[in-house]
């Protein structure tokens, strides 16, 4: 019997991802997004990777990872959101060129109008400053959430919230589905939160923020952090006529993953 296990290499074994297949030209697209960011880092125009990061309990909870202490944190013994003063939703933008994260916490849901607000305080406060002179925007982001390849809201905020106010010609690309660890955001920022402020409780808004705020890398990384205590209304719908105020321009390269929304022309 011990002969035949060896045979069979018998000996612990983690599971293997496997069974399944990836979305349909997923390395076209990969290819595609490649290829806008060079062009618009050649052009010196900015390019934006963004995302949600998971929503975290604001109180003394704990939260994984170790912290040089002396002595370890004293935390609740369960994790009941009754416990909480309330939660933080960390919507984060990365700037590949410059090395610079922007988070904006949020303090409710994450929805397509959050995610819009935090691009817009990204760009009102820091975009617009480093590139004074860009005509246009390169985002990149995930398949699904709240500004998610599928969603209306998403769009249609984008359009009448940001590409209006600020003018800008807004290129859109997202990673196929399950392909979202590529998305530099999660890496580059949301990774070197998580590995900052490990062991750390975060029992406050404002120990929260200066956690984010600290988060330093060899490479020169450099984070802003804001609190945006809005309520946003969950669940809206948009109408078939107002997407018609969606300037729209889809792609010819997988053009539900790839598209422009552009400013109206002036009449």
């Amino acid at each position: 019997m011990a002969r035949l296990l060896c045979d069979l290499d018998y000996s612990p074994k983690v599971n293997r991802k496997h069974l399944g297949t990836s979305s349909p030209g997923r390395d076209r697209q990969f290819q595609y997004i490649l290829r806008q960011k060079r062009l618009f880092l050649q052009h010196g125009w900015p390019v934006i990777s963004i995302d949600a990061k998971k929503r975290e309990l604001i109180g003394w909870f704990k939260n994984a990872g170790t912290a040089w202490r002396h002595e370890p944190f004293s935390v609740n013994l369960y994790d009941y959101p009754s416990l909480a003063e309330g939660v933080g939703i960390p919507y984060g933008l990365y700037d590949p060129a410059r090395s610079e994260g922007f988070v904006s916490v949020g303090v409710a849901r994450n929805t397509a109008d959050f995610a819009v607000a935090s691009l817009l305080w990204w760009w009102q406060t820091y975009g617009q400053r480093r590139y004074p002179e860009a005509p246009r925007l390169l985002i990149l982001a995930d398949g699904g959430g709240s500004n998610g390849c599928r969603v209306r809201l998403w769009k249609y905020a984008l359009q009448t919230q940001f590409v209006k106010r600020t003018g800008l010609e807004v290129s859109v690309c997202h990673y196929p589905k399950g392909a979202s660890k590529w998305n530099p955001v999660e890496h580059s920022l949301f990774g070197r939160i998580s590995k900052n402020w490990a062991g750390y409780p975060l029992h406050s808004y404002d120990r929260m923020l200066a956690l984010i705020r600290g988060t330093e890398t060899d490479p020169g990384l450099k984070v802003f952090a804001r609190l945006d205590p809005r309520l946003y209304e969950t669940g809206k719908k948009v109408s078939n006529e107002q997407m018609s105020a969606v300037n729209l321009h889809p792609r010819k390269v997988f053009p539900k993953w790839n598209y422009q929304l552009r400013p109206w022309p002036l009449l």
